[in-house]
């Protein structure tokens, strides 16, 4: 029996208009950046530290940039506290899923994925 493969677990919202998937989120990082993942969530990590809303606004600039989107796509959550959270994004929905699914392909860094 063959483990499944490891990778983000992504969502089509209800409306249809995009995408949900969860993210683990690196505050205070060195190498900031959106790539690899952690158990089933894509790494996000950025530089802001996690005091009145920076790391989350980082968060957002980061995946926008990452998946080519404006910031107002992005949403996270407004009750996800801690690193672990969900995030939805707008737009064409086999286009985001395939840019997350890259997105955790790529290796997190020096700590690996």
């Amino acid at each position: 029996m063959t483990p499944p493969d490891p990778g983000v677990n992504v969502w089509r919202v209800s409306s249809g208009t995009g995408i949900g998937f969860w993210i683990h989120v690196t505050p205070r990082a060195r190498r900031p950046g959106v790539g690899g993942v952690h158990g089933d969530a894509l790494r996000v990590a950025v530089a802001a530290a996690p005091v009145e809303g920076e790391a989350n606004a980082a968060c957002v600039r980061a995946l926008a940039e990452a998946f080519g989107v404006g910031r107002s796509a992005v949403a996270l959550d407004p009750a996800a506290r801690g690193r672990r959270k969900k995030v939805t994004i707008d737009g064409e929905p086999g286009a985001l899923e395939r840019r997350a699914r890259s997105l955790a392909a790529v290796a997190a860094g020096p700590s690996g994925g």
